[in-house]
């Protein structure tokens, strides 16, 4: 039996779970989300496969967590940008900026690597919401605005970031793109 190096087995387990994601997360960055395997994440963490399956129940499952995991922290990091400000057009302002520096920090790029991979279809409703928790803040400033229609204003912002997201990753100036992309939509919130 392995030897239990954490105060309870609960803990044991958190690690050992954050270890095999950690591992994950590596070869999806390395080579891509197809690489993620059961096999291949059992090698990285220098575990047996049966191991990995006591944590997660195929790849697919792995790579939906993975997901999930880099979406939860992504929507944290927007909603400690958006908290440093008061009024509401400050915090989009502040949304926009920061959604558009973890791009230009890279580190989006783990998200990016998994986007094509094949996923649980009983884990898409749980991967959406947390989809949909990277906008929340946004909401909550667009009804203080006063803005009648928040789900158009939210698809403009997000049609306005991805653009500005294509552009930084093609090389375009981060700040130029941000300042742009703030401009923009701070301007169009006001006729909708």
């Amino acid at each position: 039996m392995p030897r239990i190096e954490t105060e309870t087995l609960a803990q044991h387990r958190d690690w050992r779970r954050n270890q095999l994601i950690e591992a994950a997360a590596s070869i999806a960055l390395e080579s891509g989300g197809a690489a993620v395997t059961v096999a291949a994440v059992a090698q990285r963490a220098g575990l047996s496969r049966t191991s990995v399956y006591e944590y997660f129940g195929s790849s697919a499952d792995l790579v939906a967590d993975l997901v999930l995991e880099e979406l939860n922290e992504f929507a944290k990091y927007l909603q400690v940008a958006v908290s440093t400000t008061i009024q509401p057009i400050a915090s989009i302002s502040a949304w926009i900026e920061g959604a558009l520096m973890y791009i230009a920090d890279g580190r989006h790029l783990l998200a990016k690597a998994l986007n094509a991979s094949a996923l649980p279809q009983e884990r898409v409703a749980a991967i959406g919401a947390a989809h949909r928790a990277l906008l929340a803040p946004l909401v909550v400033q667009l009804t203080a605005m006063g803005v009648k229609d928040t789900q158009r204003a939210l698809l403009f912002i997000q049609a306005v970031t991805d653009v500005a997201t294509k552009r930084i990753e093609s090389g375009h100036d981060a700040d130029a793109e941000i300042r742009s992309a703030q401009t923009f939509c701070l301007a169009g919130l006001a006729t909708i």
